[in-house]
């Protein structure tokens, strides 16, 4: 018996919003850079709201649930933890299962600081986590022109979506 080809390759969209306290004390994470700021995120691991709204992307685009399954707040073996690591064993779980990024685009809404000097660093961080090329990711960020807890400096979001694939 001959080996069967394999069947037509499958894609699946994924959508992730995250959001955080901006306080004093801890350093500002976004996208897996260190950002110069006088605040930082509050949150159980590195706080980065970019890379959270990309795992729960990944998540939901695989059907595996949602971020807070896999790393609650609540497992204190996890304080502190860095969302570059949770990402790394985020694609361990889907690719385990046939899933591959095939591209991300994600956005931080923000009043400042002025992200855009670190977008390529945060581009490039992103890109090498999930083993594809530098193209296929895209960051931007936003500001609210002072409306609502993200124009009031009071916290920032991200919102993430993601398309993987599997063959078949």
């Amino acid at each position: 018996m001959e080996p069967q080809p394999p069947g037509p390759k499958s894609f699946r969209a994924g959508f992730g919003y995250d959001a955080h306290r901006l306080v004093d004390g801890r350093p500002l994470i976004l996208g897996g850079v260190e950002v110069p700021h006088e605040k930082g995120l509050e949150g159980h691991s590195d706080a980065d709201v970019l890379l959270h709204a990309l795992i729960d992307a990944i998540l939901g685009a695989a059907g595996a649930g949602d971020i807070g399954s896999y790393f609650p707040s609540s497992d204190s073996s996890l304080k502190g933890i860095s969302s570059m690591r949770m990402l790394a064993l985020t694609m361990e779980r889907i690719g385990g299962a046939g899933w591959h990024v095939e591209n991300v685009d994600g956005t931080i809404v923000a009043q400042r600081p002025r992200l855009s000097p670190y977008t390529p660093g945060m581009r490039q961080a992103i890109a090498r986590a999930l083993g594809i090329e530098e193209d296929r990711v895209n960051v931007k960020s936003k500001t609210t022109d002072g409306l609502g807890f993200t124009g009031s400096e009071e916290g920032m979001a991200a919102y993430c979506a993601v398309m993987l694939s599997r063959e078949g």
